[in-house]
């Protein structure tokens, strides 16, 4: 079941990296992009939901929908935040402030543990601890003359993690309702409805046939990260799962070098070294 997570690590880097691609043109708008991956992302989903469609007793409980229409509002503006530091900022500077959203969804996770009691949710402080380093880590990549190097782009990527982490922990709550990917299937047209409704995007021609190759790989990349987190909250738990997934920027990183030519700090190097043994301490748990 490990596989899982590790797969949705690698899902999460190459569908950052290939969204970069996309965002440093200045031709496409973050409204719009979002626009666009969302309809790609429910254009891929459309033909797997053939073989892994499953909505079970309580999915549509007045409750259980207005919890997914609050995931499906807290995804849109996380999306965009997320963009919107992407298009301004190189991802080697900015993934250090993504490794804080794994870090948000412990720390909720532990929180929900003392409201609900229906082991939904963990509490493991051999869990909490690795986390609390990884999250020293990234403090440390961040550091410049004893400040954090912020700006408007990191701190949107900041609040766009915490949102992300938010809507990862409801998710964990009406998950049980569906399959994984009947339920990222219905969170992405919520997503496109939303983004449709407030932005009525009308830039959709500057996306090239380069441009759509790019998205629907993007798309593909999205739904393997998210599926296989699902996955992971139902074979091995959420905090689990978040921890396992921290490899995901210790690959952004590599990518980033290999494909964007980006730079890496001797700090990216020392954070994602200390990432990493720090999912090798859970892993070995």
């Amino acid at each position: 079941m490990i596989l899982f997570p590790l797969l949705g690590a690698v899902g999460y880097a190459t569908g950052t990296t290939l969204e970069k691609i996309s965002l440093m043109k200045k031709r496409i708008h973050i409204a719009d992009y979002q626009t666009a991956v969302s309809i790609a992302i429910v254009l891929l989903c459309l033909p797997l939901l053939y073989f892994f469609w499953g909505i079970y007793p309580g999915a549509f409980t007045p409750i259980n929908l207005i919890l997914l229409g609050v995931i499906m509002l807290i995804s849109v503006i996380a999306n965009l935040l997320i963009f919107y530091s992407e298009k301004g900022e190189e991802i080697s500077k900015l993934e250090p402030t993504k490794i804080v959203e794994p870090i948000f969804v412990v720390i909720l996770a532990v929180i929900m543990s003392f409201f609900i009691d229906h082991g939904l949710y963990e509490r493991d402080l051999g869990v909490i601890i690795p986390a609390l380093i990884a999250g020293g880590a990234l403090l440390f990549a961040n550091l410049k003359k004893d400040k954090l190097a912020m700006n408007k782009y990191v701190i949107a990527g900041v609040l766009g993690s915490l949102l992300f982490a938010t809507e990862l922990i409801i998710s964990q709550i009406i998950l049980q309702f569906y399959s994984p990917i009947t339920f990222y299937f219905f969170r992405a047209v919520g997503m496109t409805l939303f983004t449709i409704f407030i932005f009525r995007p009308k830039r959709m021609g500057f996306f090239t046939k380069k441009d759509a190759k790019i998205l629907f790989a993007t798309a593909f990349m999205w739904i393997i990260y998210r599926v296989s987190v699902y996955y992971g909250y139902i074979t091995l738990g959420i905090i689990s799962t978040t921890i396992i997934t921290m490899l995901a920027p210790v690959l952004v990183y590599l990518f980033a070098r290999i494909f964007l030519k980006e730079k890496l700090t001797w700090k990216n190097i020392v954070a994602s070294i200390v990432i990493l043994l720090c999912v090798i301490y859970i892993g070995l748990k």
